[in-house]
């Protein structure tokens, strides 16, 4: 499934103001995918991959990038040349859009994202159209 599916998030968000004041809680927002080897097995892990590793997987494979709308995140099915099948689940400028349209909804007092180290072009945009970032002292 999606790496922070919108629906689960809002679920959780939506207990935690209920208990917590929304000004207090911060949102992890995913800076990766998850490239996973079908059929699933229990206790085998995804390779953890940047969106734009992502999107050039997809090119590669020729394959056609879905959307889920209760997830509101991207996926896609690929068969490598061996015939092993995969799904991969990432961020685009859509979920990213979704996710931070919750935070502002829910009025949180911000995101933060974990894996701030792989590009992903999208997201800054949308970030920058959105928000006035301000850069904590470290």
């Amino acid at each position: 499934m999606a790496v922070a599916p919108l629906n689960q998030v809002r679920r959780v968000l939506e207990y935690a103001i209920t208990e917590i004041p929304p000004e207090k809680i911060q949102m992890g927002i995913p800076n990766y995918a998850y490239d996973w080897t079908l059929p699933y097995q229990r206790g085998r892990a995804a390779a953890s991959i940047g969106n734009i590793q992502a999107l050039e997987i997809a090119r590669a494979y020729g394959a056609e990038i879905l959307f889920d709308p209760d997830a509101q995140t991207p996926y896609f099915y690929y068969t490598t040349e061996n015939g092993q099948a995969h799904v991969v689940w990432f961020e685009d400028a859509r979920s990213i859009n979704a996710k931070l349209e919750l935070l502002k909804e829910l009025q949180l007092g911000g995101a933060g994202y974990w894996n701030v180290m792989r590009p992903f072009y999208q997201n800054w945009s949308i970030l920058n159209q959105k928000f006035s970032i301000v850069k904590l002292p470290a």
